[in-house]
């Protein structure tokens, strides 16, 4: 199995999402990682966000209105790194998608 970003996300109201990207992977692709380092928008507060909890699967939670490009670095025990990104999907209650 490839090492791959996932989400998922909670619809708040007012055209606000709180949402969530953690990284899939065998246990042994997840026991190699240091540290994940998430790029979010550059519109966010702190958009360079670093994840070290391999128990939560390096999840990343945070909150937003549109959609983007989620780029990663993701940073094994011996130091070299993998580039990830995932177009992050958010959808109204109704199954209407947003746009940015």
């Amino acid at each position: 199995m490839a090492l791959s970003i996932k989400q998922d996300a909670q619809y708040l109201g007012n055209a606000r999402w709180k949402w969530w990207v953690w990284l899939e992977g065998t246990p042994a692709e997840l026991d190699d990682i240091r540290r994940v380092v998430y790029v979010l928008h550059p519109t966010f507060h702190d958009p360079v966000r670093e994840v070290e909890d391999r128990n939560s699967k390096f999840r990343l939670e945070t909150s937003g209105w549109g959609t983007f490009t989620i780029h990663a670095k993701v940073v094994h025990q011996d130091g070299h790194e993998t580039p990830l990104e995932h177009d992050l999907v958010l959808v109204y209650p109704d199954g209407t998608p947003t746009f940015a």
